[in-house]
């Protein structure tokens, strides 16, 4: 099993060692790094890029709005997850616009926010379910609505995909469903490829945005 290398940006010593502990006692994750400040963040990334960056919000200097901002720039290919205590609804979707692909809360169960790591190293978008229905009356209230296309999701695709839109992880749509992990995850990749998208905040746009789910 490959071990997915993690790197923290938060000013809170207490919260940096409790995820560095946290990380460290699981053999599937490794440490890359523990910074109070995202000043650096691309010379530090640079030297060895991880697999999944965690950022906060309210930092000194360089906020992580524009720590992701810049990071998604210059490392596109990293997912960015905000663990954050924020849940305003306009941090929220300055951090998804800047690039991030997940939003949690730091009340987050250390169960959770390691199963979201491992989500969105494997191509997940995980959020706290409080946020993922921020999303959605986001784009209700504020999107135009464009024309909703075939994309011949199958009935399974369709049932998974309500419930990664409502905030549901991966293990949780698994015991929701009745069936394995993998299978959720297989589930996922169809619905990215037959939708056209790369990741699970851009299957939630087009999703809502094109009404595929009798959403809106």
């Amino acid at each position: 099993m490959n071990t997915i290398r993690v790197v923290i940006f938060d000013d809170s010593n207490s919260i940096r060692e409790a995820i560095s502990l946290l990380i460290d006692s699981n053999e599937e994750f490794v440490l890359g790094g523990s910074y109070a400040d995202a000043t650096h963040c691309i010379e530090v990334l640079e030297v060895d890029p991880p697999d999944v960056v965690l950022m906060d919000i309210d930092m000194p200097e360089v906020t992580g709005i524009q720590a992701v901002q810049q990071i998604h720039s210059h490392f596109p290919a990293i997912p960015i997850i905000m663990l954050t205590v924020f849940d305003h609804q306009d941090k929220v979707f300055e951090s998804l616009c800047a690039g991030a692909v997940g939003y949690l809360l730091k009340n987050t169960p250390p169960a959770r926010l390691l199963e979201a790591i491992r989500e969105v190293y494997e191509g997940g978008a995980p959020m706290t379910p409080s946020i993922a229905r921020k999303v959605m009356l986001h784009f209700q209230r504020n999107e135009t609505i464009t024309a909703s296309e075939d994309y011949h999701l199958s009935p399974r695709e369709k049932e998974v995909l309500t419930h990664l839109v409502n905030g549901l992880s991966y293990k949780m749509v698994a015991a929701q469903m009745g069936i394995t992990y993998e299978t959720v995850r297989t589930h996922s990749k169809k619905i990215y490829d037959k939708l056209h998208v790369s990741s699970m905040t851009e299957a939630v746009v087009k999703t809502i945005n094109q009404r595929l789910l009798g959403f809106l």
